[in-house]
């Protein structure tokens, strides 16, 4: 795979793999630049570069969570590969001979800290996703309170979003890559260490993905392998064009409901750390037309689930849906 120089902030030059696609630069702005403001009510991505808002955390590192996250159990994926693409369990029983890419375990932060600084290059890759909550020490509970709440708070409210639902705390190592998929929350994505590139693509090429059933445990997830695309099996994806974010510490992305992103930790940047806050959507006042492309790929979930609950049977699925379809809209 190719790969090409980059830079933030005009510091040390790194390099990220290049893709079949071409990919435009999300903007990088001031939290001062009405220009935000407008981006996220239009629901467009933007890196904001000075808002604070975790600047209680930038210190943190494997030594000092490993010292401070207490003694509970954490949520760590391990995987074969340097891909960990999400699943639900619950659906595996849909898919014939399903084989889960990633494997959950609990372990405490020590035991983590301490596997990835032994880690070898044969050795499972691992990754921490954990809730930031009463389970962990009082110094990262003082720290979590000392996030820029009044600044995410003011953005909460602006842009009329529901409740904040959860902050993931995300800890890997630089080779670490989360494949394409899509989410149906509001989120901001603040970095603390390391560097993450962000492939995103707009909720209008959402036929370009392929995105998986909606029975199927990879739901959400792109059937589509960026590192060898399958140009037979997914044809459309020749059209796909990206927009393309790096953020270091101290940046905070925001990532619009329904856009498709890869997250890549990126190589050469050292241990990775992040913070996200998840808020739910807000409620729609009334309905405009036409339709945006958010409102289309909801509508089109919906009406999957509603198709799959009343058949009560995932095989049959595939069969209505092109039997809608086929010799009238195709």
């Amino acid at each position: 795979m190719a790969t090409r120089k980059a830079e933030i902030n005009g510091k040390r030059p790194f390099r990220l793999k290049e893709y079949t696609f071409s990919c435009e630069d999300v903007p990088r702005l001031s939290c001062t630049d009405p220009e935000v403001d407008r981006l996220i009510s239009n629901e467009q991505p933007v890196v904001i570069t000075d808002t604070n808002l975790v600047s209680s955390a930038l210190h943190w590192d494997l030594d000092y969570l490993g010292k401070n996250m207490g003694d509970g159990m954490f949520t760590v994926y391990s995987s074969h590969t340097n891909k960990f693409k999400y699943f639900d369990d619950k659906k595996g029983n849909n898919v014939k001979n399903f084989r889960e890419p990633m494997r959950h375990l609990d372990m405490t932060f020590q035991d983590f800290a301490k596997r990835l600084c032994n880690k070898k290059p044969e050795d499972e890759s691992l990754y921490m996703q954990q809730t930031l909550n009463d389970s962990v020490g009082r110094r990262i509970v003082v720290d979590f309170l000392g996030f820029n709440w009044n600044w995410i708070t003011e953005q909460q409210k602006k842009h009329n979003w529901g409740q904040l639902t959860a902050n993931l705390l995300l800890v890997g190592t630089e080779e670490n890559i989360t494949p394409s998929h899509y989410d149906e929350q509001q989120n901001f994505f603040a970095q603390i260490k390391g560097k993450k590139r962000f492939i995103l693509f707009p909720p209008s090429q959402f036929g370009c993905l392929y995105p998986y059933p909606i029975y199927h445990p990879h739901d959400r997830q792109s059937q589509v392998d960026f590192d060898d695309p399958d140009f037979e099996k997914f044809p459309e994806f020749k059209k796909a064009a990206a927009l393309e974010a790096v953020v270091g510490p101290g940046d905070v992305l925001y990532l619009p409901t329904y856009w498709w992103h890869q997250v890549e930790c990126v190589q050469g940047t050292g241990l990775n750390i992040s913070v996200t806050f998840w808020y739910k959507c807000g409620p729609t006042d009334k309905i405009e037309y036409p339709l945006k492309p958010q409102q289309k790929v909801a509508m089109m979930r919906n009406i999957e689930k509603m198709i799959n609950q009343a058949l009560n049977d995932p095989k049959e699925v595939p069969e209505f849906m092109q039997n809608m379809v086929l010799g009238r809209y195709t």
